[in-house]
């Protein structure tokens, strides 16, 4: 089993609250716009980080971190990128390829907006954290954590860390 922290957006924001969160976690992920590398040195130094650049990633981050990170985790195969869309809704550098090779899971961030969906057509579950900084439109800052345990995914929950400002 392992316990997860999935995050994104946190454009160069970190504090205490977050890493009160990773120093739980088995594994940390963050789907893109890290914004400074003293965001994910500062988890690596806690957990282990899979993560991916976004938009707003620096060159020094982007040779760090791929665009899209594929892994397999307790027997499920997961899908990180900034910039996914989301069922039905996918960005065309998704579409095709997530057809041709579905994960168990799909994570995008980008939007600002925290989405937990089935898609029923791909029989995949897509994730997107919200954003975790203070950057952004979004009004409160949030986070998933959930187990992978055997093949399945559990105790989902979202994590609100309060407003924005």
């Amino acid at each position: 089993m392992k316990k997860i922290l999935l995050l994104s957006d946190t454009h160069s924001y970190i504090d205490n609250q977050i890493l009160k969160f990773v120093k739980q976690a088995d594994e940390v992920w963050h789907a893109g716009d890290i914004g400074d590398v003293i965001v994910s040195d500062t988890i690596k130094k806690i957990k282990p980080l899979r993560a991916v650049y976004g938009n707003i990633d620096n060159a020094e981050i982007r040779i760090e971190f791929p665009l899209d990170n594929k892994f397999i985790v307790e027997n499920i195969e997961v899908w990180i990128t900034h910039i996914g869309g989301y069922p039905n809704r996918y960005s065309p550098r998704i579409r095709d390829e997530i057809k041709k090779h579905t994960p168990k899971i799909f994570i995008s961030g980008h939007s600002h907006i925290l989405k937990v969906m089935n898609d029923k057509k791909l029989n995949l579950l897509h994730l997107n954290p919200g954003a975790a900084g203070k950057s952004g439109f979004h009004q409160i800052r949030t986070m998933l954590r959930f187990e992978i345990n055997n093949s399945k995914i559990e105790n989902l929950e979202v994590i609100e860390l309060g407003k924005r400002n």
